[in-house]
């Protein structure tokens, strides 16, 4: 296990958490996460694995369609930082470009069909 520290462009959100070496990506290819564009870690996190610090109500929260996963991102520089599984609901994937010391691009990744969901 690996210690991770992370962080919104504008430092308003700011997280860590332990887990396996990131070696490797995620890509969905869901109409929001298409969009996005974001490489995600390519495990799920348990909720008591990840911890963070919100400034100033910094934290926003979006939802569609089932409305069970649920994406962060930062409303005062609009980075998206990590998202609640569709899949397995209250566990958690990063979005590696907000890590720090990862160069998500790069680490190859894998597509997860989300689409078809």
């Amino acid at each position: 296990m690996k210690e991770y520290q992370g962080s919104c462009h504008c430092g308003g959100i700011r997280f860590s958490f332990r887990g396996a070496e990131i070696v490797r990506g995620l890509k969905c290819n869901c109409s929001i996460c298409l969009r996005k564009g974001a490489i995600m870690t390519d495990y799920l996190l348990d909720p008591s694995a990840l911890k963070y610090e919100v400034q100033n109500s910094c934290m926003a929260t979006y939802q569609f369609g089932s409305q069970v996963a649920k994406h962060y991102f930062c409303n005062k520089c609009g980075i998206y930082t990590f998202n609640e599984s569709l899949r397995k609901p209250s566990h958690f994937r990063i979005n590696i470009g907000c890590i720090a010391d990862i160069d998500a691009l790069a680490l190859e990744y894998d597509v997860f069909d989300g689409a078809s969901l």
